[in-house]
């Protein structure tokens, strides 16, 4: 791989690799080149962590993605590798850090970021995932880190509810997909939710499904483990994600994967008891399920996207449109009223003046996706993206309790 003659180098000094003396050129496009040994050539932007001085040492912490021998297509795994160079002098030493670290800091990566860490998920091994995976390649980029240990259900939410963001350049969730949730609601009940929603997240595959980590990692070509995901996270990617409101009657939630009422909900809530099988414990669950289908009356009314407007009937909207607080209510409700809409209240689209549609069941399962993977192993909605717009609205009802669920413009880094 040779430098275009024209592409003159920011910086180049000798240094000694391996023992010997040799020329080290930074190009500014992040490439490091170095002769030694014959030509060899590093990339800041993909390939390097971060940088420690060690004495007359500078110790470059790099990740390497192996090969598969076996199977040449394959993605290999991430290694962490560490390149050694000695400068000649303390002022050489001086100026190659001082341009390693202006190219590092204009790349925007994050410098300090707040874990929630789940150890109940999955098989608990978040803990094992933690410590062997994602702490050590934060470390090497030289970011820091609060934890948080999540204790119990919603914990994660109460947290996210009253921490204090502007202290960090992201958040994190080393779990499967529901403490992101969590994480996601108790930023939306937040006064400050326009600001505080801003505050990218991101989330480390640790749980039974990692639907979301599976999405966002297979919508750039990235196999799902946590390397790979705390790599992406290292390197500042971002990729918005729409929120959906959910209500079902007084209760108002929001969610960024999916919903499901029948089947694939009983499945997950019902296979709890197995949770110390896994992942397993859902394939097995299902399997059982499946043998003994249950069927599921009631009725869902939606807004076709362009080119669906033939499924279903043609219906007006059965919900109950309201968006003033009723003067006639007690005193106390109306204040209780006045502080809930100082959080994220929904999108404000009239759903009234949709052309709404209805599709009557019975149902054996209702599944709406916001990504592509509802699991590792499960792509549910193939034609799902991370950016979606589809639906504005949809609604359950007809002797069932009423959920409305909207796709707002709410954006999730």
């Amino acid at each position: 791989m040779d430098r275009p003659d024209c592409d003159k180098p920011v910086f180049s000094e000798r240094v000694i690799v391996d023992g010997t003396v040799t020329p080290v050129s930074l190009f500014s496009d992040g490439t490091l080149w170095c002769l030694s040994g014959g030509q060899r050539c590093l990339t800041l932007r993909k390939e390097v962590l971060g940088f420690v001085t060690d004495g007359p040492n500078i110790r470059i912490k790099t990740v390497i993605e192996t090969r598969d021998c076996c199977f040449p297509g394959n993605r290999g795994k991430l290694v962490r590798n560490e390149i050694v160079f000695q400068s000649l002098s303390e002022e050489s030493q001086r100026l190659w850090c001082q341009n390693l670290r202006e190219y590092i800091d204009s790349l925007g990566r994050p410098k300090k970021l707040f874990i929630f860490l789940n150890p109940f998920g999955g098989k608990k091994t978040a803990t094992n995932i933690f410590l062997d995976h994602v702490k050590p390649l934060l470390e090497d980029a030289e970011i820091q880190i609060t934890v948080q240990e999540t204790k119990y259900q919603l914990h994660a939410k109460e947290v996210a509810r009253t921490l204090d963001v502007s202290q960090y350049d992201g958040i994190v969730c080393v779990s499967g997909d529901g403490i992101l949730v969590e994480v996601v609601n108790g930023i939306l009940e937040r006064e400050d939710w326009e600001t505080a929603i801003k505050t990218p997240l991101g989330v480390i595959p640790a749980g039974t499904g990692n639907g979301m980590a599976k999405s966002l990692l297979d919508s750039v070509g990235n196999p799902c483990t946590p390397a790979h995901a705390v790599l992406s996270i290292i390197q500042g990617h971002k990729r918005p994600l729409d929120v959906a409101t959910i209500r079902q009657g007084e209760t108002t939630f929001f969610s960024v994967l999916m919903l499901a009422w029948g089947l694939v909900a009983d499945i997950d809530i019902e296979s709890e008891k197995y949770r110390w099988m896994g992942s397993a414990r859902i394939d097995f669950y299902a399997l059982t399920r499946i043998f003994r289908l249950r069927h599921y009356n009631g009725c869902v009314s939606f807004v076709p996207a362009p080119g669906f407007e033939g499924f279903g009937e043609p219906t007006s909207y059965p919900g109950k449109f309201t968006s003033k607080v009723d003067n006639k209510c007690d005193p106390s409700e109306v204040e209780a009223n006045k502080l809930q809409k100082c959080c994220y209240q929904g999108t404000d689209i009239n759903l009234e003046n949709l052309n709404w549609r209805v599709i009557n069941g019975p149902f054996i399962s209702i599944w709406l996706h916001n990504v592509p993977w509802g699991g590792e192993n499960t792509m549910a909605a193939p034609d799902a993206k991370v950016v979606l717009r589809w639906l504005p609205g949809l609604d359950y009802y007809q002797g069932l309790p009423k959920i409305t669920v909207v796709v707002n413009d709410v954006r999730v880094k």
